[in-house]
């Protein structure tokens, strides 16, 4: 399952962090032409890797914090012009207090705030899942 197929996709995971009703995000702070836009904390995943402890490692090298993986909020999304597939996983941080150490900028967002920073083409579908399903 993390391992992609020859010449396929390479997956990708990433974390939508809650706390109560507010999601984090990430902004990109490089590559140039990624700078500025916003996204979901994690990474692609190591040889021999689940997808929760890539998120975990990701989270832990990006942030400085533990978290527990939830479930998934949406199906595949190709990502990257068709050269991955990103899988958001909801999370809880058990430790720690997030900090941008290879983002530019670190935001909690309430649903209501969920359009006001520019997120990465291939992560819209997640926020408007989470959207729905924190408006519940």
């Amino acid at each position: 399952m993390s391992e992609p197929i020859s010449g396929g996709p390479r997956v990708v995971v990433g974390a939508a962090i809650r706390d109560g009703r507010a999601i984090l995000a990430a902004e990109r702070a490089y590559p140039p032409e990624l700078a500025g836009l916003w996204e979901f904390p994690g990474g692609k995943l190591e040889p021999g890797e689940t997808e929760a402890e890539a998120l975990r490692r990701e989270c832990r090298e990006e942030l400085g914090v533990a978290i527990a993986v939830g479930e998934r909020v949406t199906g595949d999304l190709a990502t990257g012009g068709g050269r991955f597939l990103l899988r958001v996983y909801y999370a809880e941080i058990e430790s720690g207090e997030p900090r941008a150490k290879e983002h530019a900028e670190l935001r909690w967002l309430l649903p209501g705030d969920l359009d006001s920073v520019p997120w990465l083409p291939g992560n819209r579908p997640a926020v408007e899942a989470i959207r729905e399903a924190l408006a519940e």
